[in-house]
């Protein structure tokens, strides 16, 4: 079923990397400092970081320090990483991705003052590790992401990705129509990723909603995609995602502006029904990301995406995914760092998460 591997980004030393299969649970055995958790009945995974454990630079690290799992039981939403660049077109090391982001995620806190969102209060949480995919085999590492989410989606978890590049969401969003039916998209990102193939192939990073939409998987009159700019081979390189009843939002008619307004229209139009989140850290200008493979002038600012992924507080949200960073082109580790701050933001936008 479930066969992932875990992020080996210590940053103690004597640490290496913790691989754990469902059959043996977390943990690979005998290490004397790492304690093995088997299923949601063994530990609080609602339980938030201390401020303790906030600098204490030891042990193998999860996302937000979170527990470590095997199994989606118990869960009600867990950060799964997927660290694929098979499909990339540009600059690869988007694989790295997951790593990074859960290193940079150690200093995050467990409440949102911003938005008085207690995600650890209202849901049982954890690390779920990486997918462990075929880097040699694109078609088979997407059978292998699908199966995963399946799985994930049938626990009654809701998934929250660190990826790799925009190739994986096609293979989630299969395992999110099979369990919602077609579900409503908010699609952050520098391009609209619906080239209908490139060198002959189908499945790479600038496909995926062309694919979606080829599969029924997308309710079309409810996708909506942000930040899109940069230059292009064709006069109208939106006609597709138009024409399919997405709408489409400019990174230019984004400038210099708070996108609550936006927020509040597109809330109106995703309604109830199930929606899911994508957001490329390309859409970000790469002043703010430049750790990302196919970067482009003038994007979004972070304020802005905190604007758009709070804006989707109180809907139906049933997956996210923050995808496209590769941590060989940030050496700083401001895009990580970036990342994880979005993915936390993601996980206070769940429903159910209670606010004060």
């Amino acid at each position: 079923m479930l066969r992932l591997l875990t992020s080996s980004c210590t940053r103690g030393s004597g640490f290496g990397a913790a691989t754990w299969r469902p059959s043996v649970g977390l943990f690979s055995p005998g290490h004397p400092r790492i304690r093995q958790v088997s299923d949601a009945s063994d530990a609080p995974h609602h339980q938030s970081p201390s401020s303790e454990s906030l600098v204490q630079l030891v042990g193998v690290c999860s996302m937000m320090h979170l527990p470590l799992q095997s199994s989606p039981e118990g869960l009600d939403a867990a950060f799964i990483g997927v660290p694929l660049d098979t499909g990339t077109s540009n600059r690869p090391g988007a694989r790295f991705g997951p790593h990074r982001i859960r290193e940079e995620s150690m200093m995050l806190g467990a409440v949102n003052p911003s938005t008085g969102a207690l995600p650890f209060q209202s849901l049982k949480v954890a690390d779920l590790g990486n997918v462990n995919v075929n880097l040699y085999n694109l078609q088979d590492s997407c059978r292998l992401i699908r199966e995963v989410y399946q799985n994930v989606l049938a626990a009654g978890c809701i998934p929250l990705t660190l990826g790799g590049d925009h190739t994986i969401t096609y293979p989630i969003l299969q395992a999110m129509a099979k369990k919602h039916g077609p579900v409503g998209l908010v699609h952050v990102g520098a391009h609209t990723n619906t080239t209908d193939k490139t060198l002959g192939e189908k499945v790479y990073h600038r496909t995926p909603f062309r694919r979606s939409v080829d599969e029924g998987l997308l309710d079309c009159k409810r996708v909506v995609q942000i930040g899109i700019r940069g230059s292009s081979t064709t006069v109208d390189p939106y006609r597709y995602s138009r024409s399919q009843g997405f709408r489409v939002v400019l990174a230019e008619d984004c400038w210099m502006k708070s996108l609550v307004p936006l927020m509040a229209e597109i809330r109106q139009q995703m309604g109830g029904k199930p929606l899911y989140i994508s957001f490329g850290i390309d859409a970000l200008d790469p002043a703010y990301a430049p750790g990302t493979g196919t970067p482009e002038i003038a994007g979004l600012t972070p304020s802005q995406a905190l604007e758009i992924i709070r804006g989707c507080q109180g809907l139906n949200v049933v997956g996210c995914d923050l995808v496209e960073v590769s941590p060989p082109y940030d050496l700083t580790g401001n895009t990580a760092l970036l990342a994880a701050n979005l993915l936390f933001e993601m996980l206070c936008a769940l429903p159910k998460v209670t606010t004060v």
